[in-house]
């Protein structure tokens, strides 16, 4: 690999220099020499190591809720490894196994928490975090600077700060490569035995996978599934968002703003025209039939497959299930995001400018032993050298820097940063995937995104992938979408926090469940009763309080529009 002597040397020498960063942020405020000299233990009475350098750190470990499901890393992870050589920290992760509010409730009610836990309004709405505002203000200025221009964005109502997003801030226009975000999902061989064709509405789009279906009635084997739909535990919008969509709306969540004036849309013509439509195609034999039995891993595993042709997903949600598709060699099989519309007078909004991941990332829990260690920590990971090694690896063994000063990877090592197996043992997905980022470029000026880098992103690209771009003049998958209009600064609806125990949270839940209910029913029912079950439906949300739960989103966003500036 290009650059490989200089790449470990330089490696070697930023460690080294970025020694005494970690030291203090996470040796109780000591300076590296004075690190050296002292050799303690932590609070969990582990034992003071000596790192490569012949200074010393202390031991700690974090106890870890990620509120989804998840793999163990590798007890020799190599990221990992380097975190606990360079500042002692290790990480006990849990996953979530099962329901997520059953889960969450056990905890809740005995205040049994661990140190870190991603996340969640309920959490917040416990008591279950610690205020982060003054130990950031007093012992993170790298988390104080990242968060800079966010900061008023972050504080809840009550003016605290309980959660780092891990999402949304960027340093500058980020590079766009790679879609993330929601689309009706399409098999690319679907699109090339078609020639190519430009799919613009929700008519074309299945017309197509039915033909395809009809003349490849199995994919190895498997039966060809025309159209998968997910609604499995908090995973709800593969049945609730499309209807948004479909009229030239962004995600908003269950609600479509117009105007600056939120509503639900749920019981509108235009979510009954997409759900009738998905009765018609059910008719046809096109969604699969265990569609609303199914939960995710099932999901995920009929799309691993190669037998899926098309859903309407984020692509994030699924990307684990495509990687291993692409490590099978089953790059026809990979799918293509098409930003439909109800007609071609619609201009799609599916792609949307970055906004602020709020109630995501992690927030330190009431029980943590250290939350000034665990600050220190988070604040010496934020720092770009550590930033580069989470997004891009290790230098000189994860990739190369070219003659130019760009980041770049042979071939083999793209492989292998699609290969599940792999991650597990070299890459630290589980805690950084939560954790605070940097996004955008780093100050070299090479993408924080290993993906999103232009010119890794065009090397990288199989002859299949040059091809298919080729046909419809495209340099990559995001260029089906339309740009992205200025978000509206209370942008997006869906992060509104609805406050456990409230009329709009009780309401909302009952709505859901209606839809959960019911929309499952309609799209199953025979053609001639599909009108009775829609009227059932809307009669039965009209029974809700909407107005409540509509009114709690229209407060908060005229809150964020009156407080929140972005410098």
């Amino acid at each position: 690999m290009g650059g490989n002597k200089k790449s470990v040397l330089r490696f070697s020498m930023m460690l080294l220099l970025s020694l005494g960063l970690v030291l203090s942020a996470c040796g109780g405020g000591n300076n590296s020499k004075d690190a050296a000299k002292n050799t303690t233990k932590d609070a969990n009475n582990g034992q003071a190591t000596t790192d490569k350098a012949g200074d010393t750190v202390e031991p700690f470990e974090i106890s870890v809720f990620i509120g989804e499901a998840g793999q163990q890393p590798t007890p020799d992870n190599k990221i990992y490894k380097m975190i606990k050589d360079k500042t002692g920290a290790s990480f006990k992760f849990e996953f979530l196994a099962g329901d997520i509010d059953q889960k969450l409730g056990v905890m809740i009610a005995g205040s049994d928490y661990p140190d870190m836990m991603t996340a969640n309004q309920k959490l917040t709405g416990a008591g279950a975090f610690i205020p982060l505002e003054d130990l950031i203000e007093e012992h993170a200025p790298n988390l104080k600077k990242h968060y800079e221009k966010y900061w008023n964005m972050m504080k809840d109502s009550d003016g605290h700060i309980y959660t780092l997003p891990n999402y949304g801030v960027y340093n500058s226009d980020p590079d766009s490569t790679w879609y993330s975000g929601p689309a009706f999902w399409i098999q690319k061989d679907v699109l090339a035995e078609a020639g190519y064709p430009q799919v613009k509405t929700l008519d074309e789009y299945f017309d197509i996978i039915a033909g395809y279906k009809e003349k490849h009635p199995t994919i190895d084997g498997t039966p060809t599934i025309g159209f998968e739909i997910l609604n499995y535990d908090w995973r709800n919008w593969g049945l609730f968002n499309a209807p948004q969509h479909l009229i030239g709306h962004p995600n908003d969540g269950g609600v479509v703003v117009e105007n600056g004036v939120a509503q639900i849309f749920a019981d509108k013509d235009y979510a009954k025209r997409y759900y009738q439509k998905l009765n018609e195609v059910n008719q046809k034999g096109l969604i699969d039939k265990e569609t609303f039995t199914q939960n995710y891993d099932q999901y995920m595993a009929k799309i691993s497959s190669g037998a899926v042709l098309g859903m309407f997903d984020q692509h994030w949600n699924f990307q684990s299930a495509e990687d291993s598709l692409t490590t099978q060699q089953k790059l026809e099989r990979t799918y293509v995001g098409l930003p439909l519309v109800y007609d071609t007078s619609i201009r799609d909004y599916y792609k949307e400018r970055p906004a602020l991941n709020l109630d995501n990332g992690f927030g330190i829990t009431v029980n943590a032993e250290d939350p000034v260690k665990i600050i220190k920590l988070l604040d010496t990971l934020i720092d770009e050298e550590w930033q580069k090694i989470f997004t891009w690896g290790i230098e000189g063994e994860d990739y190369y820097v070219n003659e130019q000063g760009r980041y770049m990877k042979t071939q083999e090592q793209r492989d292998k940063f699609t290969d599940g197996t792999w991650k597990l043992a070299n890459k630290a997905d589980a805690f950084f995937g939560r954790a605070p980022k940097m996004q955008g470029k780093f100050s070299d000026g090479n993408s924080t995104d290993a993906a999103a880098q232009p010119e890794e992103y065009q090397a990288g690209l199989k002859e299949y992938d040059k091809n298919f771009l080729a046909q419809y003049g495209f340099n990559s998958y995001v260029d089906f979408f339309s740009e992205a209009p200025e978000n509206d600064i209370a942008y997006p609806a869906w992060s509104v926090d609805l406050v456990d125990g409230s009329e709009a949270k009780i309401v909302n839940t009952k709505q859901n469940e209606l839809s959960t209910k019911y929309l499952p029913k309609a799209i199953l029912a025979k053609p001639t009763d599909f009108d009775s079950v829609w009227e059932e439906y809307t009669k039965e949300i009209g029974k809700l309080n909407i107005k409540a739960y509509e009114d709690r989103i229209n407060e908060v966003l005229q809150w964020r529009r009156d407080t929140w500036t972005v410098k």
